[in-house]
């Protein structure tokens, strides 16, 4: 897709210093590994857009609360001494004899802060997995990213496990999805999870309203999250969630005496699956319910996505039934006004 050569240096620099140009080639080379062609060209045109209204300097594709001349009308109010006369909607003046001034939002640019679990418990692969959970968890970012730098949005990245680990400040700079995909290629999972703890800090990091994707297989306390998920909200950020799980993890697939090892909490356990089963994929089950009813009450976007299933194609399928559901709430909120 030609990341590289758009962020890198020019020739005559690279010559200059040869180090530094064979460093940012390997950074590249390990960068690259996280930007699937196939999952861009599935995901290609689909737009990246915010819920909420999102203050920005650039014309971009999302809605901003800063009033002014733009592409986009908002509502009319009525006319006040100094409102410039060209505003004046004269058709509704012809209908009720009084004058009343169109006003537009203005189109903005996003801040996107993805939020990737580098826990340990993210490196979990079964036998049928293409990838782990984070290695999973790091192509949709990259290809997320890469689709929002397109469209001129800035983007910054968020690694955690029990605390914050890595944070990149929002940016549309070119050298951003590079930065941003190379610091997911080197991170090594470790520790346990701590979703709740984390959100809670960005949200008094983070002081320009962003939309926020947390990608995490949530291995955590549900009370926990939601409350971290709470303080995004009442900071006016939109949290999406995006729940990570291996094939294994969601049927539960094994047969015969089985060891069992902790990735986070420790220790080993030799046992029969068969006899667990049952109650594993009943606990599994009420756990996403609390996750999904939960997210849904605090009006916080949820998906699972199963590292068996093509990235591009659920990617795409989320991004486009979102869009479609923003479409239809945009087009009755201006069709009220």
């Amino acid at each position: 897709m030609g990341i590289g050569a758009r962020g890198g240096e020019s020739p005559a620099r690279e010559a200059a210093c040869p180090h530094a140009a064979r460093v940012m080639q390997e950074r590249d080379a390990i960068a690259l590994n996280y930007l699937d062609p196939a999952v861009l060209a599935t995901i290609a045109g689909l737009e990246l857009r915010a819920r909420l209204a999102v203050e920005g300097y650039f014309s971009g594709m999302h809605h901003s609360p800063h009033h002014g001349l733009s592409i986009e009308f908002a509502e009319h109010r009525v006319y006040t001494q100094g409102d410039d006369l060209r505003h004046i909607d004269w058709k509704v003046f012809g209908r009720t004899d009084k004058y009343y001034i169109k006003e537009y939002e203005q189109e903005s640019n996003l801040h996107l802060m993805l939020v990737v679990d580098g826990s340990e418990s993210m490196t979990f692969r079964s036998a049928a997995a293409a990838m782990s959970k984070y290695d999973y968890a790091c192509t949709i970012a990259a290809a997320i990213a890469y689709l929002a730098l397109q469209q001129q949005d800035a983007v910054g990245l968020t690694l955690f496990d029990e605390r914050l680990t890595r944070f990149l400040r929002p940016s549309s700079s070119h050298p951003q999805w590079r930065t941003l995909a190379h610091e997911l290629a080197v991170h090594r999972p470790s520790g346990e999870t701590s979703v709740g703890r984390v959100c809670a800090e960005l949200a008094e990091r983070l002081h320009q309203q962003a939309m926020i994707v947390v990608i995490s297989d949530l291995l955590d306390d549900v009370e926990v999250t939601i409350k971290g998920l709470k303080q995004l909200r009442y900071h006016r950020h939109e949290p999406i969630v995006w729940n990570v799980c291996d094939e294994a993890e969601l049927t539960f697939p094994y047969t015969g005496p089985t060891m069992f090892v902790g990735l986070e909490a420790g220790g080993t356990l030799l046992t029969d699956p068969g006899g667990l089963r049952g109650r594993y994929l009943d606990e599994l089950q009420r756990f996403q319910a609390r996750l999904r009813s939960a997210c849904g009450q605090a009006h916080v976007d949820y998906a699972i996505f199963n590292t068996a299933q093509s990235l591009g194609i659920a990617l795409a399928g989320y991004l486009g039934t979102r869009n479609a559901r923003l479409r239809a709430r945009s087009s009755r909120v201006l069709g009220a006004g």
